[in-house]
């Protein structure tokens, strides 16, 4: 069923009823091209539709990581955007859905619907195909299904901006754009341009729809125009990633960096550094004087001390719930194994000795964002992502720190 209006819950409901199909004037099929899509660097045309990827191709060419792959074919971020006074829209769309075998099942992605800015209605698409991971082998299988349509009715009669911000977390190939009026591109204004990357949690893990993850809810309040490069698991200062960073026009962005390279225990204190400066040194190579905000983690204490992998946590599975624990120890700490307070005081060391010859660098401490009095009053229900209501307090934070008055952002005329 569609949500409508204010009564918008901070959790999807369940699927969508499948969509009506009478239309009282034959429907205005539209293709679907780059001058409606907003948030993703490259398109992909497959034998049922376009495929937005938010890592260019050259990037992605060169990662052969099958959670990359997923991640970034998420289209977090990435709406459709056009000018019409149609009062039926309907897309047609071929999703895949992640499902963890033996773990609870997610709640299917949700498209948001915003009429002159305003979120409008919620709707879901069934069909489409399933990829079933077992994370205790980590292997995968995808089992194909059908194309689904999402329908929004019932819009007001007059000429209208609309946005349809696709879901965060489900792989969405854009079948067909059929609308009851003509649609056209709507121009992109003179709203400063906001580059973003970081981790699942800036992806939008947990959060209950595409236009209230956290960095979507910080654009919004802050008047600029998103392009979101959160990777779920793949914040790890690659340096594909740092040349996308590069290429992609910007007038502000932000590096959150540190809770990836602890959960997949990638590299030790010694390589760090000179990842981090190597990374920021692409960046600035297309960049050199916009305003850069480096990031360190929010507060995760299995995190905090103790060192990763992070490892799937079944003991609750029985109650619904999948956790995660730290797999690492402590004491590894002494060889040069990382954690988020390791992260966080190398991070403001290199910013510190940065910025002195980088007066547009710029250091957020996450916990910041999410700290103690957080966690007691928002625990992070899988121990490492936020939940609906996290993500707006994390959106809000950002938006009064960056944003705000005094803020690394707001000094960029926003």
């Amino acid at each position: 069923m569609n949500d409508r209006l204010d009564d918008i819950p901070d959790t999807p409901d369940a699927p969508a009823a499948p969509p009506a199909t009478e239309w009282t004037t034959p429907p205005v099929t539209t293709p679907i091209t780059a001058d409606l899509l907003r948030g993703a660097l490259d398109l992909e045309y497959t034998e049922h539709g376009v495929l937005p990827h938010r890592l260019p191709a050259r990037a992605r060419a060169q990662c052969a990581d099958g959670q990359l792959a997923m991640v970034e074919a998420q289209p977090s971020g990435v709406r459709l955007v056009f000018r019409t006074r149609a009062g039926v829209i309907e897309l047609d769309a071929l999703r895949t859905k992640n499902v963890y075998r033996g773990a609870p099942p997610r709640p299917d992605g949700v498209y948001d619907l915003l009429v002159d800015g305003r979120l409008a209605e919620r709707a879901s698409v069934t069909g489409g195909n399933v990829l079933m991971v077992d994370m205790t082998t980590g292997s995968a299988e995808t089992r194909p299904g059908p194309v689904g349509t999402v329908r929004f009715a019932g819009l007001p009669d007059r000429v209208k901006d609309v946005e349809i911000w696709l879901p965060h977390n489900e792989i969405t190939q854009l079948v067909a754009l059929r609308t009851d009026a003509p649609v056209e591109p709507l121009p992109e204004g003179d709203r400063k341009k906001w580059l973003h990357h970081g981790s699942s949690i800036s992806h939008g893990s947990d959060a209950a729809s595409p236009s209230t993850t956290w960095p979507a809810l910080a654009a919004s309040l802050g008047g600029v125009e998103l392009t979101n490069l959160g990777l779920g698991g793949s914040a790890l200062l690659d340096p594909f990633t740092a040349r996308a960073l590069r290429d992609t026009p910007a007038d502000l962005i932000s590096i959150k960096i540190g809770i990836n390279l602890v959960n997949t225990d990638l590299m030790r204190l010694r390589a760090f550094g000179p990842a981090v400066h190597g990374f920021l040194d692409t960046v600035r190579e297309g960049h050199p004087t916009t305003p850069l905000l480096v990031v360190s983690p929010i507060l995760c204490p299995v995190h905090e001390d103790t060192p990763g992998p992070s490892a799937p946590d079944f003991s609750r599975l029985s109650e619904g719930k999948l956790q995660f624990r730290a797999a690492g120890d402590p004491a590894e700490r002494a060889a040069g194994k990382l954690t988020l307070n390791v992260i966080r005081d190398e991070l403001a060391r290199l910013v510190e000795q940065r910025a002195a010859d980088d007066p547009h660098l710029h250091y957020l401490d996450g916990r910041e964002l999410y700290g103690e009095a957080d966690f007691a009053e928002l625990p992070l229900p899988d121990q490492l992502h936020p939940d609906a209501a996290a993500h707006r307090r994390i959106g809000e934070r950002f938006a009064a720190l960056a944003f705000g008055s005094g803020g690394p952002f707001a000094a960029a005329d926003v």
